[in-house]
């Protein structure tokens, strides 16, 4: 269930031009060449858990830079980069923190769209 709502939200976000527009640069890759997957996914959770997690996330709607790592690329192409967005888009009510499956989803999609993005970067 959650690979078939993953494919379909890259879908869905594939045709925002917004959204559409983020994509990993070389700087990006060759950092995830340097740290390894393993390591980007630890970073996408500690990240969605430090800044995303809480009810009432600290300054959100800013909190996520638009460059630096490939996670903060990643969140803004993903629409994961603040409550609003999440609720927009993935329909994850602002307000209360965040479950563990909810935590589990974003960090799998965050991944699914960086691993489309690595691939294709050859």
């Amino acid at each position: 269930m959650e690979n078939e709502t993953i494919e379909n939200i890259l879908v869905q976000l594939s045709l925002s031009n917004f959204r559409s527009r983020f994509h990993l640069k070389d700087r990006d890759i060759i950092y995830i060449n340097n740290k390894g997957l393993d390591v980007i996914r630890q970073h996408a959770y500690d990240f969605i858990n430090k800044r995303l997690a809480s009810a009432h996330p600290f300054n959100d709607g800013s909190q996520t830079p638009m460059r630096g790592h490939p996670v903060f690329i990643a969140q803004h192409a993903t629409a994961t980069c603040c409550r609003n967005c999440l609720s927009k888009w993935h329909h994850i009510p602002k307000g209360v923190p965040l479950t563990q499956l909810q935590i589990e989803y974003i960090v799998n999609l965050i991944m699914t769209w960086i691993d489309i993005e690595y691939v294709n970067s050859d």
